[in-house]
């Protein structure tokens, strides 16, 4: 037994039902071996990465719509991985990466769940140079501004690995970091937008806004 349970999900996105093995609850916590305390990760926020919450449906539904042109795309702190799946399902190129121990086995059991070969998967932390993860055309996140040290670490690996014409795309039910995030990301040279996003048919919590950021690179 690994400490933990879970259970089976089904979560449409666009026209499409997939299956996802995701925590029982909350209330899961296993780390006997200290992987996550090692990382940062406490108790509390431990069983965070296994949910699927509003913010990252909402990020899976743009994903699920947008032009992938040829894009190489990033996610940041994929957790049990639903819109690297969209894309994954949809031929795009796209890697998935973060930080808890068990992220990456729990994004390979779901992309066998779902009949899809394995999603490429990077553990990142976002305070750590990754120089062999490359450069990406976009850069996914969802709730992932909910500390207040997440706004200058998700701008930092924007730095490192956004490509000079670049897109970010972020969902966010509203944490009170974004400003914060979207200066630096100025900063940076990236100009900003944003819209609410529609309310989740079947999820009482808000789906937030999704915050779009875009730089194009000076031609000589």
């Amino acid at each position: 037994m690994p400490g933990y349970s879970t259970r089976i999900s089904n979560v449409r996105i666009g026209d499409h039902v997939y299956r996802l093995r995701t925590l029982s609850d909350l209330q899961q916590y296993a780390d006997p071996d200290g992987d996550g305390a090692r990382l940062g990760i406490s108790s509390a926020q431990w069983s965070l990465f296994g949910q699927v919450w509003p913010s990252g449906q909402a990020l899976a539904t743009v994903m699920d719509g947008i032009d992938l042109d040829g894009r190489r795309i990033l996610e940041i702190g994929c957790g049990i991985g639903l819109s690297s799946l969209v894309l994954q399902r949809r031929g795009a190129d796209v890697v998935a990466s973060d930080i808890h121990p068990l992220a990456d086995a729990f994004l390979a059991y779901n992309s066998a769940l779902n009949a899809l070969d394995a999603v490429h998967y990077r553990h990142m932390r976002w305070d750590a140079p990754l120089a062999s993860l490359g450069t990406f055309d976009l850069i996914i996140a969802s709730d992932v501004l909910y500390e207040r040290g997440h706004a200058a670490s998700l701008a930092g690996v924007v730095e490192r690995h956004a490509r000079p014409s670049a897109q970010v795309m972020l969902t966010d039910p509203g944490r009170g970091h974004s400003g914060t995030f979207g200066r630096l990301l100025a900063d940076q040279g990236f100009s900003a937008s944003e819209h609410r996003l529609p309310a989740i048919e079947g999820r009482d919590a808000v789906s937030g806004r999704l915050l779009h950021y875009l730089r194009t690179a000076s031609v000589a």
